[in-house]
Order: structure tokens, then sequence, then C-alpha cells
């Protein structure tokens, strides 16, 4: 951006989120963030919904990690994320951003050793980033203390809203202070999420960046194939040329089976389920994104706020029953500086009809193709 162009809180940027904006592969702020970071800067409570890939963590974290008090020595900021995967990619955002700053944080996850996080609050982190199972069992323990928290964010709001983790947050918000700021961040939003959000959230200014729910750089195809064809098909897929892919399968027990089947063709897979223990999860993480091999196998776990940047196809083993559900998959690839990619439906008749409504209801293209000779192309 040039300097004119510039929005006030933009030039007025700590030194040390300046200095890291340098070292990125940014070149202006989105349409969440200008939109968002002056209302949060104001100290008021928000709901923001903007579509995946849009830049929606650095929305918050730019003006929370300004507002944080270096000198200040306990937690000032608590995110709240739904995942393993998101809390560790939002921490290392974190860490990114917060270089030479003197800032402290910290990350609660469930299945993690919690005598060794326990360790980590001891050392008073400004900002923690967890998930509520984990966050709310060391409140209560008193080894995280809520009172002293400025600001609450909930990443992926409508995750963590869902009738499981309802009462657990309810009970993370009402131990903090009346006087605290909330942020909810989500791809989608839906009334009843919105609802309920407003019965603790002071006033909240609502902010919807709703162009491109789809992105127009992503191709949307479909290959008719029966179900029992599916893994053979994901296999073909797999090994074109320049394909990194992250495949979707709706619950673990069918990933299992497909796991091992590809496996037993030969073809180096990872698997990502939150089934996985946590080290296992980290590790199929890396692997896929240092390109050891091409393809990960996940559940929706790994759809929510994921971001791996080189991801070329995403592929729709099963074509999910939502239409936002089908949004957040596509939104894995052609992240933020990326030229392009790909999205895959392999559908048997019925989810033929499901993914034409999907493309009529959010007027996107659809193309039927095949795998010939080692290349998806056009049907004839």
């Amino acid at each position: 951006m040039t300097q004119s162009t510039d929005p006030i809180w933009f030039q007025n940027l700590a030194p040390f989120i300046k200095e890291a904006w340098e070292e990125s592969s940014f070149d202006q702020p989105t349409s969440i963030q200008l939109q968002a970071i002056p209302l949060i800067k104001e100290g008021k409570d928000v709901i923001a919904e903007a579509p995946t890939g849009s830049g929606k963590t650095l929305a918050y974290l730019w003006p929370l990690l300004e507002q944080i008090d270096p000198m200040k020595k306990h937690t000032q900021v608590l995110v709240l994320a739904s995942s393993h995967e998101l809390v560790m990619q939002i921490h290392q955002e974190v860490q990114a951003w917060s270089k030479n700053s003197g800032l402290t944080s910290a990350t609660l996850i469930g299945g993690a050793n919690v005598k060794r996080q326990i360790e980590k609050l001891k050392k008073k982190p400004q900002m923690v980033i967890g998930t509520p199972g984990r966050v709310y069992e060391l409140m209560k323990q008193k080894k995280l203390k809520a009172h002293e928290m400025k600001t609450l964010v909930f990443d992926e709001a409508d995750q963590l809203l869902v009738p499981e983790h309802q009462e657990t947050v309810h009970n993370i918000v009402k131990a903090t202070l009346k006087e605290r700021q909330i942020l909810l961040f989500s791809a989608t939003l839906p009334n009843e999420v919105e609802t309920l959000a407003n019965e603790f959230m002071n006033d909240p200014e609502v902010v919807r960046v709703t162009k491109e729910v789809l992105k127009p750089n992503v191709e949307h195809v479909y290959i008719s194939t029966q179900d029992r064809d599916k893994v053979e098909t994901l296999r073909k897929l797999a090994r074109m040329e320049s394909f990194k892919g992250l495949a979707f399968v709706k619950d673990i027990g069918n990933l299992s089976v497909q796991a091992e089947k590809l496996r037993y063709k030969g073809l180096e897979i990872g698997v990502l389920h939150s089934g996985a223990k946590k080290e296992e999860r980290a590790k199929a993480l890396k692997s896929f994104r240092n390109g050891d091999f091409p393809l990960l196998l996940a559940t929706d776990v790994a759809a929510r706020g994921l971001d791996i940047k080189d991801i070329t196809h995403i592929v729709n083993i099963d074509t999910p029953k939502i239409a936002s559900e089908y949004i957040h998959r596509a939104g894995r690839t052609a992240r933020l500086g990326a030229a392009s990619g790909t999205v895959i439906s392999l559908t048997n008749p019925v989810e033929d009809k499901r993914l034409k409504k999907f493309a009529r209801d959010f007027n996107f293209s659809l193309t039927e193709k095949e795998i010939y000779k080692g290349k998806l192309t056009n049907c004839k």
C-alpha cells in the first residue's frame, strides 16, 4: 500500500509489527483487517464473519499484540480455538508477529502433559491460546486466572459454540470480569451462534465480509464414481505431477480403511483426525508441509483454520452434507499469496445432486472431469 492510502491505524502500527510486516509476503491489509481492527482498537466487542483465507487471525492479533502491556506479568488475552491444529497455528502467528516485542505466549491443549502446561503458566504468559476443555480445567485449578484477562477471542466461533462445548465456554466467559472485551471470528456464523454470542457480549459490532465466499481462482470439478472405486481414483489423483492434496473423509472409521488401502497400493500418505495422539497429528502435518508425501487424508478437524500455503488440490472423498463445510474445505487451497487451486469431489449419484445444488446456491461453475493418462481432463 502507498502511504497516502494507508489507514491511520496501519501507519501507526507498533515497530515490532512493522518489522514483521516487512519480512512477510503481504503488500496490503485485507478487507476484514481494515474493517475489524479499528473497532477492536476502540475496545468494542466484535462479531466478524469472513471467508477462509481472508486474514481473520491477523485481524485480531495485530491490535491485541499492540494492546498487551509487556510490563504486566499476567495473562491479558485468551484465544479459544476448536482444535489442536488451530491452536498451534495461531501460536505460530503470535510468535511470528510478536518478535522483539517482549511479549510471551503459551498454548493449552487437551491430551498434552498438564504438568508441563502448568509450568508454562508459572512463567506468566501475556497471551494464552487453548482448547476450551483444557483452558477451563486449568481455570478451575486456579492455574489460569480469568479475572486478569482483558480480552477473550473465539476463533472459529461456530465450532466453539456447538452444544458439546457450550457449557464449558459459558463457564470460561463467566469467570472473566464483566468489562472484558470479547471477539468472535469465523468463516460461517449461523444465526443461532450469533444469538448465543449476544447473550454474553456487550452490544457487539457485526462485521461481515461476504465477497468471494468461494475464491475466484479456485476451480471446482467432480469425477463421477461408485463408492467402491473412490480409493483407486484418489490414488490416481495423488500420482499426478505436482499434486499436493488434502483429501476429506466423513469419519475416522472410513479414513482408517481408506488409508490402509492406499498404503497397501504403495502410496505414501499422512492421516489427520481427532482420534490420533497430539504428537502423531503434529508429525503428519509437519511431514506434509515439508513435502514428504503428496497426500494428507483428514476428517473435518483439518478444515478448520488449517493454513498450508501450497496445497494444490482439495479432494472430497465424501461430499459434505452442508454447504458451509464444502466452503471450509475449499478454503484450504489457494490461500493468501497462492495463485490457484482445484477442488475435486468424487461423487456417487446422490452426491452429484448435492454438489450441483451447492454450485447453484453459491454461483460457482462446476466441471465434470476424468483421469486420462495421468492427467485431469474434461469428459468427452
